[in-house]
């Protein structure tokens, strides 16, 4: 995991501690476990998307949307993403969960797969 931009050996190391990927089928549930998932809201055959989930592991879901904040800064594909969200009318909260949400998928493969990131 420490070949991810962004994720350093603390993070690594409370990842790899925190997650059993075996547990998870796919990534959604993933970020789902982590928080980072929207919640909907249904009222008879109406469906919603509102803000994410205050459920979920506080801990993982602040150490990965605190690891984009330098992300965000950056030129490489982290930043130019937390920019079109930015362009788009997100702010600064939803485009770091945005941010975390696609970095966690990168994080599931690097998991489930266990090869290292390649840009």
């Amino acid at each position: 995991m420490l070949t991810i931009p962004g994720i350093g050996p603390k993070t690594a190391s409370e990842l790899a501690i925190s997650v059993n990927i075996d547990d998870f089928p796919n990534h959604d549930r993933l970020a789902s476990y982590c928080g980072l998932a929207p919640r909907n809201r249904q009222s008879g055959t109406s469906v919603s998307s509102v803000s994410a989930s205050r459920q979920g592991n506080k801990r993982l879901k602040n150490l990965l949307i605190f690891s984009c904040n330098c992300l965000a800064r950056t030129d490489g594909r982290w930043g130019e993403y937390y920019a079109r969200c930015r362009d788009r009318g997100m702010p600064h909260g939803k485009a770091l969960k945005a941010v975390a949400r696609k970095r966690l998928k990168v994080i599931y493969a690097v998991m489930r797969d266990k090869v290292p990131y390649v840009a």
